[in-house]
């Protein structure tokens, strides 16, 4: 378990999990218009 955290420090895991946050919330979002614009029609 040491060798895996001296691998990945802890700035490479923070930006890690702020990307994959990020990438779903723009996900949920693009799904939202896809959504939205498919009840419109």
């Amino acid at each position: 378990m040491k060798d895996i955290e001296e691998k990945f420090p802890r700035a490479l895991w923070v930006r890690l999990i702020i990307y994959v946050a990020v990438g779903h919330v723009f996900a949920a979002f693009i799904y939202l218009l896809f959504t939205l614009g498919a009840q419109n029609q």
